[in-house]
């Protein structure tokens, strides 16, 4: 079932397991007892990516941790195609099937497209979200479209196969701290194997080819904007920056806004303490508001 085996001293959770329709077995963490907290990744990262925010907000939160089909230790169906309309469904099945209910999402890179996703389809189930450098729009700028294809074509899918290409790529310009040696070996442990990388080259290329999920995200975040959102946003971001963080904060009435200084793409690595307080300090806030004002919309 499990491809490999994570360090318990790094990774010390207990892993939980979900077949979806398709037969795609998604594993996911679920630490902590309270109000849900779905912790979503991107590419090419997985559900370790939380390993320093969980055990801080597991007596506060239920901490629930999925890894994408074709991510960490959860193995896609046959024929799964790693797209981002693909990766949307799945999670939105998980949600449904473990019947998350009040939930506040945290996005980051990829889980944003796919955590708006979620809360358009299920609204009930989503109370709010924690964003940090992400998106939920088709991408317009020219150095997004050429990233796109570079990293999402041949470029991309040659240094997948060749040595891991893209996840080395991504971390030595997404984490500004540097990653101990056992650390970064977590991350390349899940696509060790060549016929495993296809996932890490697919999602750049989505950023061009996912055009129907991103305007489906895009047209309908207005009918999200009541609910309570928190940005924690790494300012030392060649990804996702001040542009893609105004957006956000026109869109979303009721945020608070955190700036993550000195943070890259893969602000769960250079910023954890801070997000934890932030969203610790945030989450307070939240229950203060609707005790003094009950009937208050979420």
């Amino acid at each position: 079932m499990q491809a490999f085996v994570p360090d318990p001293a790094l990774y010390p959770f207990s892993s939980h397991w979900l077949r979806l329709d398709d037969g795609s077995l998604v594993h996911y963490v679920d630490e902590g007892l309270g109000p849900v907290l779905l912790l979503l990744h991107g590419n090419p990262t997985w559900s370790f990516l939380y390993r320093k925010i969980i055990p801080r907000l597991a007596g506060r939160f239920r901490c629930i941790a999925p890894d994408l089909p074709g991510f960490g230790l959860s193995v896609a169906s046959a024929g799964f195609g790693f797209t981002a309309a693909e990766q949307a469904a799945a999670m939105g099945e998980f949600v449904k099937a473990l019947d998350l209910r009040d939930a506040i999402i945290f996005m980051q890179d990829w889980g944003g497209p796919i955590g708006f996703s979620i809360a358009l389809r299920q609204p009930e189930r989503v109370k709010g979200f924690v964003i940090g450098n992400t998106f939920a729009w088709p991408m317009m700028r020219w150095g997004q479209r050429v990233f796109s294809r570079a990293m999402g074509g041949w470029p991309g899918r040659l240094s997948a196969l060749a040595f891991n290409g893209v996840v080395r790529a991504f971390f030595a310009s997404g984490v500004r701290r540097r990653l101990p040696a056992d650390e970064f070996r977590h991350y390349l442990l899940p696509f060790r194997m060549r016929s495993a990388r296809r996932p890490t080259y697919v999602f750049p290329g989505e950023l061009r080819k996912a055009k129907a999920l991103l305007e489906y995200v895009r047209d309908g975040l207005p009918a999200l904007g009541d609910k309570p959102a928190l940005l924690t946003w790494g300012d030392s971001d060649r990804a996702f920056r001040e542009q893609e963080r105004q957006r956000f904060k026109k869109l979303f009435k009721f945020h608070q806004d955190v700036t993550l200084h000195n943070a890259g793409h893969f602000i769960q690595e250079d910023a954890p303490e801070h997000i934890c307080d932030a969203i610790l300090e945030w989450h307070e806030s939240l229950d203060d508001r609707h005790r003094h004002s009950p009937g208050l919309k979420n």
